[in-house]
């Protein structure tokens, strides 16, 4: 038979009621133990908004590479903003069949860490026409929602519903990406090419809007099932959430950062938009009281126990890795 992501209302962990928060808080808990994926709706984010990013995204993606090429990564310096081209970025050492625009908050030259030059801290790039203001809109109102789940998290964890709040995301690292996988031919079902190759996400939690096609697919656990593959095909008005290595170090692997890819079957072009609700650049990231910092064994062989310094340091080795050409721009 089979499986399925929870589907979780948030609506009241942006209310009042305490015992409608803390019902909320016991169901996202019970999906991070379980599967460390779960939809998100009740998440207060406009129709309107959702489908204008999706059009205008749409609009960018389908110019000719010469006029996307205008706004380059290359271009962005150490902020690393900007579109790159299908096969740009690599997954495990291998080309992606996607390209993509990189944003992320929008940072003046007056904020203090774009001053201490601190990298992936910046302005973004944009294309001419609305999609910038689109993109502000729906990054702001994307990381209030992604703020309430991680109090809904912290409730879960026994622990205040701000502790997230106060220690790590106070000045939250966000980062958004816009992706574009192109349709692929019809096949037999072996041979699709990897939108995106099996890996976890680096820091807390994403939250990832998905347009119409689907093609998430998200590995379940091997003591329940034996680890197949469990798809997350796209449910009209819901988010899906998912477990960074960095909740997963918090909580010792109990919250577990689970590995997924992306894989477009489906014969059309497809979007996906996910936004990275991080810990400050310069937190040090330790675990949660009373726990131990190791995961055990993950699906990459590494150890988040091992990693030492803060959080940027472990961004920018996971992100040098992602486009090496470009890792002298920021280390």
């Amino acid at each position: 038979m089979a499986r399925h992501l929870p589907v979780i209302d948030i609506a009241p962990l942006l209310a009042a009621d305490p015992a409608a928060r803390a019902a909320v808080a016991a169901q996202i808990g019970r999906a991070c133990r379980a599967e460390g994926f779960f939809y998100v709706t009740g998440h207060g984010i406009g129709e309107a908004l959702l489908a204008d990013l999706d059009a205008q995204s749409r609009a960018f993606f389908a110019l000719p590479d010469a006029e996307k090429g205008a706004i380059p990564m290359s271009a962005g310096g150490p902020a690393w903003r900007g579109w790159f081209p299908v096969g740009g970025e690599l997954t495990s050492g291998k080309p992606d069949l996607k390209e993509g625009l990189y944003l992320g908050e929008e940072l003046g030259p007056d904020d203090a860490r774009v001053r201490a030059g601190w990298p992936l801290h910046g302005a973004n790039l944009w294309p001419p026409g609305p999609l910038k203001q689109t993109v502000l809109d729906y990054m702001a109102a994307t990381t209030r929602a992604g703020q309430a789940v991680l109090e809904g998290i912290a409730l879960s964890l026994d622990l205040p519903a701000g502790y997230f709040r106060d220690r790590y995301t106070a000045k939250p690292t966000i980062l958004f990406r816009i992706f574009h996988y192109p349709a692929q031919p019809p096949s037999d079902g072996r041979d699709y090419a990897w939108g995106v190759g099996e890996h976890t996400d680096y820091g807390l939690i994403t939250l990832l809007a998905q347009d119409r096609y689907g093609g998430l697919e998200v590995k379940g656990p091997a003591k329940e099932g034996g680890g197949g593959w469990i798809a997350a095909p796209p449910i009209d008005g819901a988010l899906v959430c998912n477990i960074g290595d960095m909740l997963d170090r918090l909580t010792g692997g109990e919250y577990r950062s689970t590995p997924h890819r992306v894989a477009n079957r489906s014969g059309h072009d497809r979007l996906s938009f996910p936004l990275f609700l991080d810990p400050g650049f310069d937190t040090i990231v330790e675990p949660l009281p009373g726990r131990n910092a190791s995961s055990g064994e993950r699906w990459d062989g590494a150890d988040l126990s091992a990693f030492t310094g803060t959080y940027g340091d472990y961004l920018l080795g996971k992100v040098g890795k992602v486009f090496p050409s470009l890792k002298a721009e920021v280390l």
